[in-house]
C-alpha cells in the first residue's frame, strides 16, 4: 500500500472542516448547510394551511399525520397518494423542529425509516427520506436514534441506485450520522460495500460530465457535492479503509478537470468538495499514477489545480483563507510529491519566484508567487501559511540551502526555526543567483537582485553627524540601564574603556576617499 504524505493526511486540514466527531449539531455549520437538507425538488401543490399552522394546531396536525403513517405500517390504511400527501406535508413540519416533536421521536423515526426503505413506491420512500435528512440535521439526538434501528445494509444498498435523488438523500443521511453516533464505518466498507457504491457514483458522474449531451440534471452537481462530502469523512473517520477508496481518484480527477460548474467562488462545491476529497486518499497508490499524470496531459491535473489557485487570490478574504484555499494547496503538494519529474519543474515554475519577481522585494509583486509568498506569513490565516511554507519546503527538495535561495531569509527563518532546521552562514550564502537565470547576485534576505535595489540618497554621514548619532545611542542606553529596561553594557562606553573610540580635534577634517 502506498503511503501518502503525513503533511496530507495530517489533522491540520481536518479542523478546517471538524473538530471532533461527537460535535454537537450546532457547530456543525462549516460542513452541514441547513439548506442542504431541503428537499431536492418541492411537490407541486401544496396545502395552503401548512404554511400557517402554529404552536397547538402544528403539533394536532403533526401528531395526526404520525398517527396515520404509523397506523398504515401495520395494516395499510392509506392509499398511495394520501400516503405521500401525508409525507409532503408532513415534510414542511419536520423543517422546523418546534410544535414537530412526534416527529423527532424515537418512534417517530421508526415510522419514517420502515417507509423509507421497505416501501416499493419510489416517491413514497424519497419523501419519507427527505424527512429523515431534516430530521436528522436538526436533532442530533436522532441520529443515534436511526442507527440503532439497524438499517446500514438497506442504507449501502440503496446507494447503489443510479437515481440522483437516492444518492443525494442516502448519503446525505451517511454523512450525518458520521457525527456523534456510534455507526461502524469498517462494517459499512467490508460488509455492505460503502465503498464499492460511492466509487460506482463517482464513476457516473465522470462519465456524465464527459458525456456529449449538453442537458444536464439540476440535481447532478448537487449529488456530487453531497456523495464528495461523505467520501471525506469516511476517509477521516475510518482511516484504516482509506485504500478501499483509491480506486474512485480517476474518477475525481475526471470531474475536477473535465467537469463544467458555474458558481460564484473558484473554490465553491462542487470543485471545493472534490479538492476536498483527495486529501485524505492515496494519492502516491502506483495503480492510479497514470490518472494523476496521464501520457496524454502529464500536466492536465496539476495545471487544473493551479488555475484554480490563481483564480482564487483575489477572491477571498483573510479569515476565508484558512477554510478555503488552505485544502487546495494541501492537493497541490500531494501531486507534486509524486509527480514525474517534468510535472514537478512545470509546478515549479508557476509557484517559485521567477526574475520577475525578484525585480522587487520578494512578495511585493502582483504574481501568484508573490501572493504565496505574503500569505507565507499571514497571521489570520495560519494552516495556510503553513501549508503554504511546506510546499515551497518540497519544491525546494526538501534542502535548506535551496529553500533559502528560493524564498530568502526573511520568508525562510520562520518556517526552518520551528523546525529547528539550521539556516546556512556560510561565506558562499552571501549572494546567491536567482534559479536558472543570469549570474545575477541577490539579496540573500529579500531576495531582491542587488542590481535593482534602490540605493540611499542624498551624501553619506560626516564624521560629525557620526558623532552626534554614537551620542544619542550613548546617552538612550545610559537612560534605559538607570531605569531598569536593560542590564546590557552600554557599546559606547565599552568602546571608549576599550580604546577603541577615537575624539577628534575640533579642527579635524574629514578624510575623502
Amino acid at each position: 500500500m502506498a503511503q501518502q504524505s503525513s503533511r496530507i493526511r495530517s489533522g491540520t486540514f481536518w479542523r478546517i472542516f471538524s473538530s471532533s466527531r461527537n460535535r454537537s449539531a450546532s457547530s456543525e455549520g462549516s460542513s452541514i448547510h441547513p439548506q442542504m437538507a431541503q428537499p431536492a425538488q418541492q411537490p407541486a401543490q401544496q396545502p395552503a394551511a401548512v404554511a400557517v399552522l402554529t404552536g397547538p394546531e402544528k403539533l394536532a396536525k403533526v401528531t395526526s399525520l404520525m398517527d396515520k403513517l404509523t397506523e398504515d405500517l401495520v395494516s395499510v390504511s392509506l392509499l398511495p397518494h394520501q400516503r405521500d400527501s401525508a409525507l409532503e406535508e408532513l415534510k414542511i413540519y419536520s423543517r422546523d423542529p418546534r410544535d414537530s416533536s412526534p416527529i423527532f421521536t424515537k418512534e417517530g423515526i421508526e415510522t419514517l425509516t420502515r417507509h423509507a426503505f421497505n416501501s416499493p413506491s419510489s416517491t413514497t420512500s424519497r419523501n419519507a427520506l427527505r424527512i429523515l435528512c431534516n430530521v436528522l440535521l436538526l436533532k442530533q439526538e436522532t441520529r443515534q436514534m436511526f442507527v440503532d434501528l439497524g438499517y446500514e445494509a438497506k442504507l449501502c444498498d440503496k446507494l447503489k441506485s443510479d437515481n440522483l435523488d437516492d444518492e443525494f438523500l442516502i448519503s446525505r443521511i451517511i454523512f450525518l450520522t458520521t457525527y456523534g453516533t456510534t455507526i461502524n464505518l469498517v462494517e459499512l466498507i467490508d460488509k455492505h460495500q460503502l465503498a464499492d457504491a460511492i466509487t460506482k457514483s463517482l464513476e457516473r458522474h465522470a462519465k456524465n460530465c464527459t458525456a456529449t449531451s449538453s442537458a444536464t440534471d439540476p440535481m447532478e452537481n448537487t449529488a456530487l457535492a453531497q456523495i464528495l462530502q461523505l467520501l471525506f469523512n469516511i476517509t477521516h473517520y475510518c482511516s484504516s479503509r482509506v485504500s478501499s477508496f483509491t480506486v474512485a481518484i480517476p474518477h475525481i480527477v475526471t470531474v475536477l478537470c473535465k467537469g463544467t460548474f458555474t458558481t460564484q467562488k473558484p473554490l465553491d462545491p462542487p470543485t471545493s468538495s472534490l479538492v476536498n476529497a483527495l486529501i485524505n486518499l492515496e494519492t502516491g497508490a502506483k495503480d492510479i499514477q497514470s490518472s494523476l499524470y496521464s501520457h496524454d496531459d502529464p500536466n492536465m491535473l496539476a495545471n487544473r489545480l493551479v488555475d484554480l489557485l490563481t483564480s482564487s487570490t483575489s477572491v477571498y478574504k483573510d479569515e476565508e483563507l484558512d477554510a478555503s484555499i488552505t485544502p487546495l494547496i494541501g492537493v497541490i503538494s500531494a501531486v507534486h510529491e509524486h509527480a514525474p519529474v517534468d510535472v514537478k519543474n512545470s509546478i515549479r515554475s508557476r509557484l517559485l519566484p521567477t526574475e520577475a519577481d525578484r525585480s522587487q522585494v520578494l512578495g511585493r509583486t502582483d504574481t501568484l508567487p508573490s501572493w504565496l509568498l505574503k500569505n507565507s506569513t499571514n497571521p489570520v490565516a495560519p494552516q495556510l501559511r503553513e501549508t503554504i511554507s511546506n510546499l515551497f519546503f518540497d519544491m525546494s527538495d526538501q534542502d535548506v540551502s535551496q529553500f533559502v535561495h528560493n524564498v530568502g531569509y526573511g520568508f525562510a527563518s520562520g518556517f526552518l526555526l520551528n523546525r529547528n532546521l539550521l539556516v546556512p552562514l556560510g561565506p558562499n550564502d552571501a549572494f546567491t543567483v536567482a534559479r536558472g537565470g543570469r549570474n545575477r547576485p541577490i539579496n540573500p534576505i529579500t531576495g531582491q537582485f542587488l542590481d535593482t535595489e534602490r540605493q540611499p540618497e542624498g551624501p553619506a554621514m560626516t564624521d560629525e553627524e557620526k558623532g552626534r548619532e554614537a551620542e544619542r545611542l550613548f546617552v538612550l542606553f545610559e537612560r534605559m540601564r538607570a531605569n531598569g529596561v536593560i542590564s546590557a553594557e552600554n557599546p559606547v562606553r565599552t568602546a571608549v574603556q576599550e580604546g577603541r573610540f577615537e575624539e577628534l580635534p575640533d579642527d579635524s577634517e574629514e578624510e575623502l576617499d
